[in-house]
């Protein structure tokens, strides 16, 4: 989860955006024209991203325990398979096997798509995550006086820099919470393995 390196790289974020009504800190926010945080960090600390998390977390289990009935089932059918052979002619039973290894063909297909899409949504879901919290970063920024955020890990040597990913995880949980994120983000309609990514609060 800690693929958020290219949305920040040494970009800052547009002065134009419109700001997000946050909660108030305590302690006043040190001024800088320069900022950095860690956005894996935020995504891991944060509420949502901790949520996002758990709910790729839980389809992942999804699918291992789908597999896992479906190998049980069809070793089951299989030994079935194998038990009717003497029962049946040499042609009717290749017919039998024939249709049986093209159904495992199938679901093996369509077990590699829930995969291939579960891995799509792990992608996706740090550029989801930044997309919502964008406002809230934004609005931090401009308390602070920042003209630019950069991603920490990438920066060699700091000084006067102010990092702010402290900070930033309390105002997107603030802000954001944990998103409303739960099994129901999954479409009913979909899928299974298809997430449904919370949309981004105006």
């Amino acid at each position: 989860m800690r693929r958020l390196a290219a949305l920040l790289l040494a970009v800052g974020f547009c002065a134009n955006m419109p700001a997000v009504q946050v909660q108030a800190q305590d302690v006043g926010i040190v001024q800088s024209q320069i900022l950095v945080l860690d956005p894996g960090e935020l995504f891991d600390r944060s509420k949502l991203g901790q949520a996002m998390a758990a709910e790729l977390e839980a389809q992942r289990e999804a699918l291992i325990a789908r597999n896992r009935d479906l190998e049980t089932r069809l070793e089951a059918e299989e030994k079935a398979l194998t038990v009717q052979r003497d029962a049946t002619s040499p042609e009717e039973f290749r017919d039998m096997a024939d249709a049986f290894d093209e159904k495992v063909q199938e679901i093996r297909r369509e077990s590699d798509a829930r995969v291939r899409q579960w891995e799509r949504n792990r992608e996706r879901a740090p550029v989801d995550f930044m997309r919502r919290a964008e406002p809230v970063l934004v609005a931090l920024m401009r308390e602070a006086g920042g003209l630019v955020v950069l991603d920490r890990r990438n920066v060699l040597l700091q000084a006067d820099v102010i990092d702010i990913t402290d900070t930033a995880v309390e105002r997107i949980d603030a802000a954001l919470g944990d998103g409303g994120l739960s099994s129901e983000q999954i479409a009913p309609d979909a899928e299974p393995g298809t997430l449904r990514m919370p949309e981004m609060q105006e």
